[in-house]
């Protein structure tokens, strides 16, 4: 997937200054679907073992029935704090995200994409 140069107009901050991570194969006890006015459909609330609990796109689960899963690849919930007017370059989109990286830095992470609009040339 070609990488898409976006422009943040509206800001963004993380609220989750420890967000999930797991690997490929980790445990998962899934919990509830969000349901938020956002119209985030197929996020699930995950935990797995030594990791506080987090949402998960249901795309990246393997889900194995009694409220388990197994991840079917590495993943991290972790946020980017935005503000508006910063340029992003943007990859995977999820669920009404976009997993973000900062131009010349190591910062990066999922933002909505409500908040993003293309960037011109």
């Amino acid at each position: 997937m070609e990488p898409t140069q976006y422009l943040v107009i509206a800001d963004h901050t993380s609220e989750f200054p420890e967000p999930i991570t797991f690997a490929r194969g980790a445990p998962l006890v899934v919990g509830e679907a969000y349901a938020g006015p956002e119209g985030w459909d197929s996020w699930l609330f995950c935990e797995t073992p030594g990791q506080k609990g987090g949402w998960v796109p249901a795309q990246v689960i393997d889900l194995t029935g009694d409220g388990t899963g197994i991840a079917r690849e590495d993943y991290t919930a972790r946020e980017l704090t935005v503000k508006r007017g910063d340029r992003l370059v943007g990859g995977r989109q999820l669920n009404g995200w976009v997993w973000c990286e900062r131009p010349g830095s190591a910062a990066s992470g999922w933002v909505p994409i409500a908040n993003l609009a293309h960037a011109p040339g």
